[in-house]
């Protein structure tokens, strides 16, 4: 009798018609490192030989009994409706058909396909091409092993970074991959990127990378001046500010055309003066190199002697212009503007005496000269009248 055979799918389950099927197997898929359950369901079972095979087509129960040594392999049931046997720390390597047949007049079959997922593990980030300030940025995320193939995304910000995706396939897992190039600036250093693998065995979770972003630059030097006057005897204190990546190790103090002071102090990046005297004018300089360039800053001290009006004049470079410290004179503005006012004052206290005193004498001249006229006309009558006018003369004259 030929029975013609008729494949049916439902909850996972490869059956044959009824009429010429006599066992069922149930496809299976697993975790890598799980354990499978492969089980063979018997129809009209009569004590006939059941025989259990792996995808190689090795024998591993016979009726029950073991024929492969593999103990990872256990029958766990064995029943007239059901045979059921475990594979504990499934490998890719496991994946195939197992056979579940069925000895009777003739020979029945069914195979359980056992599905092995390789869920991938968290990615890893290669540098293909540093980042350099004014260059690009070359990252590879990468994903060694996962089946099926895992999907990357790469994300900056909430948003996607399209990347080059490259597959490999190495046999029963593939390899994936993932790179980008960015352009990327000084303020770039630091920004937060990840790199996210999804794939079916990780139930709508993520495997998550995160990187940030190391951008090589030149150093930046600026000279942090001291706040305040300065005099002959003070102390000064001067900070170089250094920023790079890599950070400079090495901070050097120099002062232009000359030497440092005798009392100058060098501790890190900062330089101290201790009792400030007019030789220590000059222009001091702060260098810093990495191996991407190098920078410096100046400052420029006056010092001048301790005198009420002396000030001090600090200015540091043009590429610094908020390091310039402002100078103010030590004798204060009201004390000057008093003195001013006091002076003022006087000389006009004393054109007001000179006026009046001009005056005064100017009619004291006027008076004398009237009387004088007085007395010349008395000289001209008394002659006239024949009077001694040398007494008369006289008379006057007393």
């Amino acid at each position: 009798v030929v029975c013609t055979c008729v494949w049916l799918y439902a909850t996972r389950f490869v059956l044959m018609h009824a009429h010429c099927q006599a066992v069922q197997a149930e496809n299976v898929t697993v975790l890598e490192g799980g354990t499978a359950q492969i089980s063979c369901r018997l129809q009209n079972y009569d004590g006939s030989i059941v025989v259990i095979q792996n995808p190689r087509r090795q024998t591993l129960f016979f009726n029950g009994t073991r024929a492969l040594k593999d103990d990872r392999f256990q029958m766990v049931l064995f029943t007239q409706r059901l045979v059921r046997i475990t594979l504990t720390n499934v490998s890719v390597s496991d994946e195939g058909g197992y056979f579940c047949q069925l000895y009777t007049d003739s020979t029945h079959h069914q195979v359980a396909t056992l599905s092995v997922l390789v869920p991938p593990e968290t990615p890893t980030v290669e540098v293909k091409q540093e980042a350099v300030e004014g260059g690009e940025a070359e990252l590879t995320c990468v994903s060694p092993r996962s089946k099926p193939a895992a999907t990357l995304r790469w994300m900056r910000k909430g948003r996607e970074i399209a990347g080059v995706v490259s597959l490999q396939d190495n046999g029963k897992t593939f390899s994936v991959s993932s790179t980008i190039r960015i352009p990327v600036e000084r303020k770039d250093d630091g920004a937060a990127l990840s790199c996210e693998a999804f794939h079916p065995a990780l139930n709508g979770q993520k495997r998550i990378r995160h990187y940030r972003l190391d951008v090589y630059f030149a150093p930046t030097v600026r000279i942090v001046p001291p706040a305040g006057i300065l005099r002959e005897g003070d102390s000064l204190t001067l900070t170089c500010s250094v920023t790079g990546n890599p950070q400079p190790r090495n901070t050097q103090w120099s002062k232009i055309n000359d030497t440092l002071p005798e009392r100058a102090e060098i501790s890190g990046t900062t330089l101290q003066i201790s009792r400030l005297s007019q030789s220590h004018n000059g222009t001091y300089l702060c260098q810093a190199q990495n191996d991407y360039g190098r920078a410096a800053d100046h400052y420029t001290l006056l010092v001048y002697g301790d005198l009420p009006t002396h000030t001090i004049c600090l200015s540091c470079s043009s590429s610094d212009p908020g390091a310039v410290v402002e100078t103010h004179s030590a004798v204060p503005y009201a004390v000057i503007g008093g003195v001013l006012a006091l002076l003022v004052f006087t000389v006009i206290c004393v054109l007001i005496v000179t006026i009046w005193c001009s005056v005064r004498q100017k009619g004291s001249y006027l008076t004398h000269e009237a009387s004088g006229l007085d007395e010349h006309g008395e000289v001209q009558e008394a002659f006239l009248n024949g009077n001694d006018a040398s007494q008369g003369k006289k008379e006057y004259l007393l």
